[in-house]
């Protein structure tokens, strides 16, 4: 059980303890506690205080003394997690840090990592594990505006859950992960220069106008929507889901029909979205570099150049897909004029339609645009003229 839990729960047995009274045994000082009270964050202040094992020990120098680590190197891989510089004389390294790091070293020193490599694989961690690390946070201060719990100790019971569960979680869907990707990989077409990918980006029409004009926890409600749709559109098609840009999801297939499937399956699920506006969905194929779990090389940046072009509710192609599927008798091509992309140059560009698709592109976008004033009219307070 975590440091955390154990003081929370007092070892597995409720006792009716409050949070103010675990965070002052704890150590924590009386004014910061009435402080937290105050402003309802006492759940914040319980995780930022008592959440590790054992308390910041060692300054940088002392660390990197500790476990044998040259000081640069150790201020490059701290870095690589996330975590900014230490300053001069403060103590942030914990003992378990010490004991980490210096399997880190045993690794380097007997070859087993390269150190390169070690380095990006650091990166990875540190930055996947923060955004889950930010979404707990996000959820707990979301409990805390909405009023929290009656029973402060009903907090202990959700931190045993969330603290003491996630982690075997999260070890299940790393290796859930590890052999999925092991296994495209294994199924993969070699490709000059890098692998042979199809990627996407798909951009929600209209996103900036609408975060003037909504209040904030609408446009969270937006958000929230648009990335359920796309994940689960994403993962249902075979595709990984590479990141989240704001207002635009990237994302790629080892297969280009896939791909165009995901770009299609997007256009049509937001078009039937009365809450969202339309999508516009570029895509091209060809060799990609893969690095710390994201994409580069031109075939990237077709794709984002394409999606800037596309009409709204329309999937856009570049001239590899194209070619690639110009047989596949399921889908309906048609020539754009050539187009001059930023950086790229004059590049002769396709949509693409499910074959027997009928509705005019530019007569359905016309016609979201009035449902998507009509929504926000109806839904929204009306904004008071100045006078």
């Amino acid at each position: 059980m975590s440091g955390l839990v154990e003081r929370l729960l007092g070892g597995g047995r409720r006792r009716g303890r409050t949070v103010q009274q675990v965070l002052a045994e704890g150590g924590v000082p009386p004014e910061d506690i009435e402080s937290a009270a105050d402003r309802g964050t006492l759940e914040l202040l319980a995780v930022e205080r008592l959440l590790l094992p054992d308390p910041g020990r060692y300054t940088l120098d002392e660390a990197s003394d500790d476990i044998g680590f040259d000081r640069e190197r150790l201020q490059h891989f701290w870095r690589a997690l996330g975590f900014p510089d230490p300053k001069p004389g403060e103590k942030v390294f914990t003992d378990t840090d010490i004991e980490n790091f210096r399997t880190v070293k045993h690794l380097l020193d007997s070859g087993v990592v390269e150190p390169n490599q070690a380095l990006q694989m650091t990166r990875v961690i540190g930055s996947s594990l923060s955004r889950i690390a930010t979404a707990q946070v996000d959820a707990i201060e979301d409990q805390v505006l909405k009023g929290g719990p009656d029973d402060e100790d009903e907090f202990a019971v959700r931190a045993g859950l969330v603290f003491d569960l996630l982690p075997s979680v999260m070890d299940y869907v790393w290796r859930r992960h590890l052999q999925a990707d092991a296994r495209k990989r294994l199924s993969r077409e070699p490709a000059e220069g890098g692998a042979g990918l199809a990627v996407g980006f798909a951009d929600l029409v209209g996103f900036t106008a609408l975060s003037q004009q909504v209040p904030d926890d609408e446009l969270a409600r937006v958000v929230d929507r648009f990335e359920a749709i796309a994940y689960d559109t994403v993962f249902s098609h075979a595709g990984r889901v590479v990141k989240m840009i704001g207002d635009e999801v990237m994302f790629t297939t080892t297969e280009t029909r896939e791909a165009v499937e995901i770009g299609l399956a997007l256009a049509e699920t937001f078009k039937e979205d009365e809450a969202l506006s339309d999508v516009r969905v570029g895509v091209s194929c060809g060799s990609v570099l893969e690095r710390e779990g994201d994409l580069y090389g031109p075939v990237v940046n077709l794709a984002s150049r394409i999606v800037g072009i596309a009409y709204p509710g329309s999937v856009v192609v570049s001239p590899e897909v194209h070619e690639a599927l110009d047989e596949d008798e399921t889908l309906q091509f048609k020539s754009l004029r050539s187009h001059t992309l930023k950086d790229i140059g004059k590049v002769k560009l396709w949509t693409v339609r499910r074959a027997g698709a009928d509705e005019d592109i530019l007569e359905a976008a016309r016609r979201r645009r009035e449902s998507a004033r009509e929504w926000i009219e109806e839904h929204l307070p009306e904004t008071p003229t100045p006078t």
